[in-house]
């Protein structure tokens, strides 16, 4: 029996590496990998995908097996070749090397790909359309980059599946430190949905016209027989779409020609699908906030459009759908305060993860606690946004901005970041590693508490929500 191809992951820690590490295990290949450090969903990720033996917690060419046919390598600032010397060693090898994008258009480019792009809400929509299809029957393919809540549709963050259908979540991000092209051109697309464009990644793409030329690129790769997805309401997602000469399906909240009207707000919030105005199917979801019903409408269009499912088949889908971990999951079920986490990561993501929680506890007191983890919330050139974007908390909880990357843009600092927000008239207090149970000693049983980072606010996540969950028993 032939000896399978064995692939080494360099930064098998990453949402996106552990996620196609786990589709090169199920494609027959061995893995091993090495991480500096496994924390947050791709630790779990691993340990059920049946990787998390082959990991190694730290960078040395030792790691490296005497038989390897491919390196797949991520773009951490840790993952250089001039920083780190594993990196250096695989490439001395001479053996082919990839990033997580271009192994994962390989693995996918004979399937009938969907790729779902934007600003934000691809991680829920992705995950959104893969099980509809899943839950209908469809054994579709799906790579999401985040962590949906385990379920009998989406076990794990990727799958292959069986059917012609494949589900991807795409990324503006650059693939690799010898690779600036977006993470999305490696996708083989076929069909795209386009959630939204609005300017992020600033320590990349410094202009807004720089930002969207990766979009307009994607735009071009959608063959005459794919059709575009596009959010109406979104001025960015709705132009770029109409003026790209493919086939346009708009959705939306306010316009387009899949919509949702009569949305009741609750635990679980119910609204009308229409279809060029016409009533279609009654939904109902336990997902929070007005931004995940646009997701859905995302997801419906997508697979009515495409004539994927009935839409009797869609409603009964969207209604038992668990949801993405991090995009507002109550993380302490046990506590009489309720405790959500956001994937706070940009502007619009941490303004709509608070509007959703004001929307559905509007009687209790909204208590951040933010950890300024990524380069655009710790960029001088975006300290505007924290002039509006807590509105309507009662206090932040503000954890030290990253370090990491810090010399290569304009890093604002803790005190810079706090002024602003007290300028606007909210509470802000110290969030440190070793002041969790102070900060726990603050709530009240009348609050709600918001995480909002994409970190792990050092390693204290865990300790925080059973401190939380012991504090205020349910």
């Amino acid at each position: 029996m032939e000896e399978p191809r064995h692939a080494h992951v360099i930064g098998l820690c990453g949402v996106g590496m552990s996620g196609v590490a786990l589709l090169l295990k199920e494609s027959g290949w061995s893995v091993s990998g090495s991480d500096a450090e496994c924390y947050g969903p791709p630790r779990e990720i691993l340990k059920r995908g049946g990787l998390d033996s082959v990991l190694t917690l730290t960078y040395d060419p030792a790691n490296i097996p005497e038989k390897v046919d491919l390196f797949m390598i991520g773009r951490n600032a840790k993952l250089s070749p001039n920083e780190n010397a594993e990196v250096r060693a695989a490439h001395d090898t001479g053996i082919k090397i990839q990033s997580f994008p271009e192994v994962l258009g390989d693995l996918t480019k004979d399937r009938a790909n969907v790729v779902v792009a934007g600003s934000y809400g691809k991680s829920t929509t992705t995950s959104l359309i893969a099980h509809i299809l899943r839950h209908a029957g469809v054994d579709a393919g799906y790579f999401i980059g985040a962590e949906p809540v385990p379920s009998e549709t989406l076990p794990l963050p990727a799958k292959l599946g069986t059917a012609e259908n494949f589900v991807l979540e795409g990324d503006e991000y650059p693939s690799a430190h010898d690779d600036a092209r977006a993470k999305f051109l490696h996708l083989h697309p076929k069909d795209l949905v386009l959630t939204s464009v609005v300017h992020d990644h600033v320590n990349v793409y410094p202009t807004f016209e720089s930002y969207q030329a990766p979009f307009q690129e994607l735009l071009s790769l959608i063959p005459e027989d794919g059709i575009v997805v596009a959010c109406a309401d979104e001025p960015g997602a709705r132009e770029m779409a109409e003026v790209s000469g493919k086939k346009v399906v708009l959705y939306g909240l306010n316009d387009g020609i899949y919509r949702a009207t009569d949305i009741q707000y609750g635990e679980r919030t119910t609204f009308t699908l229409l279809k060029d105005e016409q009533p279609l199917v009654q939904m109902e979801m336990s997902l929070l906030g007005r931004h995940n019903v646009e997701d859905i409408v995302a997801a419906s269009a997508y697979v009515l459009a495409r004539n994927l499912v009935s839409p009797r088949a869609l409603a009964e889908a969207v209604a038992a759908f668990p949801g993405v971990r991090r995009r507002l999951d109550n993380i302490a079920p046990t506590s009489s305060v309720p405790v959500y986490e956001g994937f706070g990561s940009s502007f619009e993501k941490a303004r709509a993860a608070i509007d959703a929680i004001l929307l559905h506890f509007s009687t209790r007191q909204l208590v951040i606690m933010f950890e300024p983890h990524t380069f655009g919330w710790r960029n001088r050139a975006n300290l505007p946004w924290y002039d509006s974007v807590f509105e309507g908390a009662s206090v932040v909880f503000l954890a030290a901005p990253a370090l990491q990357g810090a010399s290569t843009h304009d890093q604002l600092s803790y005190d810079e970041i706090a002024s602003r927000i007290q300028d606007t008239g909210i509470r802000v207090e110290e969030y440190e590693e070793d002041s969790v149970g102070t900060v726990v000693s603050k709530l009240a049983d009348t609050d709600v508490v918001l995480l909002l980072t994409s970190g792990d606010f050092e390693g204290t996540l865990d300790s925080l929500t059973k401190m939380i969950a012991l504090r205020f028993p349910n």
